[in-house]
């Protein structure tokens, strides 16, 4: 349980604030829209007020979270424009992780992709959206780590964290029944080594859906 101690003890306590809301939004577990208070955050949390504000400021810088003129703190709701822009960013950012990787990739790679996408078969099944987004970008991070790029993936994380309450309000709209379809041509394209097909493959996994809200 996190509490509030000494002075000493205060950044550990925000870090672990800020770790938890940072890792529900991405999820979508939070939904888009809606409104956090301090006091909220610190009951859960059982900190006091100043962690609770110094994980939000954090989460604001990133984009994760929206700050009003009027002191409201609330999840974004994205306009089209602004979800075509992240769009765009996954498009540019994760084919250029997924060509970094392809030297890179090995059979235990491909067989940690195949096990992660039966997870993620398993969280559509159960209808678990959280569960999926989550799998599913687990998916994503495992090839992108190949690559040997951290500074881009960190960018990368920082998109899929903007679009974390909408990819959520995007589950509900696909009512999706199997896996996504890309990612067995991800798959197939690694142990072929094609470039071109994983490029393909990459960009129309990180894209397809996301074109759905703005249609």
């Amino acid at each position: 349980m996190l509490s509030a101690r000494p002075t000493d003890t205060q950044p550990a306590a925000h870090d672990l604030v800020y770790r938890a809301l940072r890792s529900r939004i991405m999820h979508g577990d939070i939904a888009s829209g809606q409104a956090l208070t301090l006091r909220g955050i610190g009951k859960e949390f059982d900190v006091s007020m100043t962690p609770a504000r110094e994980a939000v400021r954090r989460l604001v810088a990133e984009g994760a979270l929206f700050l009003s003129s009027s002191g409201r703190v609330s999840t974004p709701e994205l306009t089209n424009d602004r979800i075509e822009e992240l769009a765009a960013l996954r498009a540019l950012l994760e084919v250029e992780l997924a060509s970094r990787a392809l030297p890179r990739a090995h059979m235990a790679l491909i067989d940690r992709l195949q096990s992660i996408n039966m997870t993620v078969a398993e969280m559509v099944t159960k209808r678990d959206a959280v569960g999926y987004i989550r799998s599913n970008l687990e998916f994503h991070r495992t090839l992108y780590l190949r690559a040997q790029a951290p500074a881009m993936l960190a960018i990368v994380e920082t998109v899929w964290l903007q679009l974390g309450p909408t990819m959520r309000a995007l589950y509900g709209r696909l009512r999706r029944t199997e896996p996504p379809h890309y990612h067995k041509l991800i798959i197939a394209a690694l142990k072929a080594g094609d470039e071109p097909g994983l490029r393909l493959a990459v960009r129309s996994d990180v894209t397809q859906g996301l074109r759905m809200l703005v249609s």
